[in-house]
């Protein structure tokens, strides 16, 4: 496949992730009687990541988060010379949605760009109230598993086809957990295009929105390709020394 088509498949995908998910965050989670809340927050972007993965998994991998692009280039999944030209697309995906997003809050009476604008923060800007360190725990933590869930449902031995499932079931797992933390991020796309409209603090706190994803996915992709080797060297040696006696 082209470079050329996928770079639009993840500018596309990221623009859907960031658009479905903060969308449904800004438009929806707080609108009177029939909000649809933090889960259903989570559900949103656990089901754009699912329906993008089956829809442009087969023309760029699906990545739409430069933590993940970055973790699959540290598990040997994608080579490093193409990492930038992802993420770039990304970026510009995640900047389109966020504006899209903003013409469509920006159009009923009452809207405000101190709400937060679902921009990922610590501090006083997290939903709960929690700290700096506990918002870079969360994140490390969370974006490492959802490497090991990505590489290890992607993984060849994995029966083929199911992948976008557990994927965008993580996702959404990830959301339930951290939501209140720091409105979760995992994906430094994601933070960075409501980020900009928001200014001030949000991009001031930006910073741990990458470095948190990024050092998390980058460990888990070491990890997983560490523990895949294992794997295949354990199936190897079955196959040389045959079935176990009784």
């Amino acid at each position: 496949m082209s470079m050329s088509r996928r770079f639009a498949a993840e500018l596309i995908g990221t623009f859907w992730l960031v658009f479905g998910g903060c969308g449904s965050a800004v438009l929806a989670a707080g609108f009177p009687k029939t909000g649809i809340g933090f889960l259903g927050v989570a559900f949103a972007f656990g089901l754009t990541l699912l329906t993008m993965a089956f829809t442009i998994g087969s023309i760029s991998g699906c990545h739409i988060n430069p933590a993940v692009t970055i973790g699959l280039w540290a598990g040997k999944r994608f080579p490093g010379k193409e990492v930038p030209t992802y993420i770039i697309a990304q970026l510009i995906g995640a900047v389109l949605a966020s504006s899209v997003l903003y013409v469509i809050a920006s159009g009923t009476a009452g809207f405000d760009l101190s709400g937060g604008f679902a921009s990922n923060g610590y501090g006083a800007h997290s939903p709960g109230g929690y700290s700096m360190g506990a918002a870079f725990v969360a994140e490390f933590v969370l974006t490492f598993m959802f490497l090991i869930v990505i590489l290890g449902s992607t993984d060849k031995r994995v029966a083929v086809g199911f992948a976008p499932i557990p994927i965008g079931l993580v996702l959404t797992l990830i959301h339930l957990i951290s939501i209140p933390v720091d409105n979760t991020s995992v994906n430094p796309a994601r933070s960075t295009g409501p980020a900009l409209f928001v200014g001030g603090w949000a991009i001031q706190q930006l910073w741990l929105f990458w470095v948190a994803p990024i050092a998390g996915a980058a460990i888990g992709g070491f990890f997983y390709n560490w523990l895949g080797v294992e794997l295949k060297t354990n199936e190897q040696l079955a196959r040389e020394t045959g079935p176990a006696k009784a």
